[in-house]
């Protein structure tokens, strides 16, 4: 369903373009010295967060790495749906990067934090 709802991710660029298009990016309230509370923008497609959710559920439950994030998110905020909806968001661009580069899932991947900037390995 959301490689349906995206139409194959063929217009988004980035990820940010794709979780705004999802509606799971966070807008801030603010204006001068007034400063409201931080929420969900929800302006996006509400058939790719509901079709997120149960996913979002069990892989909190049951996958090692998520119910890691997912309990330490729990820690910092008041509401555990909160945390629910960045385990949402974290799937989103999970299938989004697993889909564009054509590999499999590694559950064992980590993350270098290297971004090459397509320069080659001999000049990084």
């Amino acid at each position: 369903k959301v490689i349906a709802e995206t139409n194959g991710f063929l217009l988004f660029n980035s990820i940010r373009q794709l979780v705004s298009y999802a509606g799971l990016d966070v807008i801030q309230d603010e204006s001068g010295q007034y400063k409201g509370k931080s929420r969900l923008s929800k302006k996006g497609n509400a058939h790719l967060r509901a079709a997120l959710y149960m996913p979002a559920v069990t892989a909190a439950t049951h996958n090692e790495n998520l119910n890691k994030f997912y309990s330490r998110l729990n820690e910092k905020f008041n509401y555990k749906k909160q945390s629910l909806v960045a385990v949402m968001r974290k799937l989103l661009v999970l299938i989004y990067t697993l889909w564009k580069s054509g590999e499999d899932y590694n559950q064992n991947y980590q993350w270098t934090g290297i971004k090459t900037g397509g320069l080659p390995p001999a000049t990084r």
